[in-house]
């Protein structure tokens, strides 16, 4: 795939579908009536504090295939919760963004100067941030260095719906931090969608794994997580922490697990900035303290944060500074947001396909949701209430 990479790297990225002017009233037809008009979900941005709306939008038939571009037909799309702050910043918040980027289908036309693709493959892939296709659509359009082939073996729900918590893993597993035999890797709140496949990823390389647990349900869920291997029985998570009752020390939990020497890679899923009388919902209050996992890392220790408003005071910097540890910022849009390891970022999918095709990745997917169900279903995902990953079914 490094072939790719040097080509993507003078392309522009993402795809270029139209958008019809009529908006959301009848379906428009040009001078042949046999064009098709399909519906793709968008959300509109209210004014900053309010709630997004989600409508469906019809849209005629997509406009010719370029040259490098692959018509594909949607069998499956996940739901991610968008992130309206980091478009603007970079200049691409508009009026109407479009819902739904990591998509599996098949192909169904070829640009002339293609080369990884023929109609009839099966595909995956993830739509860049500048798309402006709509994965909740029954055909789009896509560049074809933003694909890779889905495996036979492999269902549309599940490459769809493990492709995006797939590359953030290998982010925060392989670029961010070198997973490897022997080490110890803290993953919190595991029984997430990306905690669930980072624990896989981490066990499969060969390291020790341990989780926290935000209930007694996903305390269960993750003890009950098994190698795919045939006659291995030994759990994936060495320990789980239940940390939903917030009287579980998690600090003392990790240097008692390993001896008091401490935890090598942490992957956080957010943490407590303030006192607790300064965090307003009760989830915040089952994060832990950045102090805390300063405390529990170890000498030469890496950090992988999701907190993107994460600020050191010097005491904790100088802390760092004696373990000779790191913290890293886990953005899995890096790969999207600049194309110079296009072919890298491909290697990274192909990857992720195969771990799903030996099952060593098992993602943790709610009940496939029909096309009609989107709208409401993106709501949920939006607010962050979801626990499974959503995935829409064509």
């Amino acid at each position: 795939m490094a072939t790719a990479g040097g080509g993507a790297a003078a392309l522009r990225p993402g795809s270029r579908g139209a958008l019809p002017s009529g908006g959301l009233g009848a379906p428009r037809f040009g001078a042949a009536s046999a064009q098709i008009t399909m519906k793709a979900l968008y959300c509109q941005q209210n004014s900053p504090g309010e709630e997004m709306t989600f409508i469906f939008q019809e849209r005629e038939n997509l406009p010719a295939t370029r040259d490098n571009d692959v018509k594909v037909q949607v069998r499956a799309c996940a739901l991610s919760w968008i992130d309206t702050k980091l478009l603007s910043e970079i200049k691409l918040g508009k009026e109407l963004l479009p819902v739904g980027r990591e998509i599996s289908g098949v192909v169904l036309e070829v640009g002339r100067k293609v080369t990884f693709f023929q109609p009839d493959d099966e595909v995956v892939g993830i739509l860049p941030l500048d798309s402006e296709e709509s994965g909740l659509c029954e055909v789009i359009l896509v560049h074809e260095h933003y694909l890779v082939r889905k495996p036979e073996k492999v269902c549309w729900v599940e490459a769809a719906g493990a492709v995006r918590d797939g590359v953030r893993a290998y982010t925060a597993l392989h670029y961010l931090s070198q997973v490897s035999p022997g080490r110890t890797v803290l993953v919190m709140d595991g029984a997430s969608p990306f905690g669930t496949i980072a624990i896989q990823l981490a066990q499969h390389r060969g390291a020790k794994v341990i989780s926290t647990a935000y209930s007694l349900e996903d305390k269960q869920y993750l003890e009950r997580l098994r190698s795919p291997v045939e006659g291995i029985r030994q759990p994936l998570v060495a320990r789980v922490i239940d940390v939903s009752n917030g009287k579980i020390d998690l600090a003392e939990s990790c240097l008692e697990e390993t001896g008091g020497l401490g935890v090598d890679i942490v992957l956080d899923a957010g943490v407590k900035l303030y006192s607790a009388e300064d965090e307003s919902t009760s989830k915040s209050q089952l994060l832990p303290h950045k102090h805390d996992i300063i405390t529990l890392l170890g000498v030469g220790g890496h950090w992988i944060t999701t907190e993107k408003n994460l600020q050191l005071d010097p005491p904790d910097s100088h802390s760092l500074f004696l373990k000779g540890a790191t913290v890293s910022f886990l953005n899995d849009e890096i790969w999207n947001l600049s194309n110079i390891q296009q072919g890298k970022y491909l290697s990274i999918l192909e990857d992720i396909m195969e771990k799903l095709s030996s099952s060593v990745f098992r993602p943790q997917l709610d009940e496939p949701i029909p096309l009609y169900e989107a709208k409401v279903s993106m709501e949920i995902v939006q607010k962050n209430q979801a626990r499974k990953r959503q995935v829409i079914q064509f």
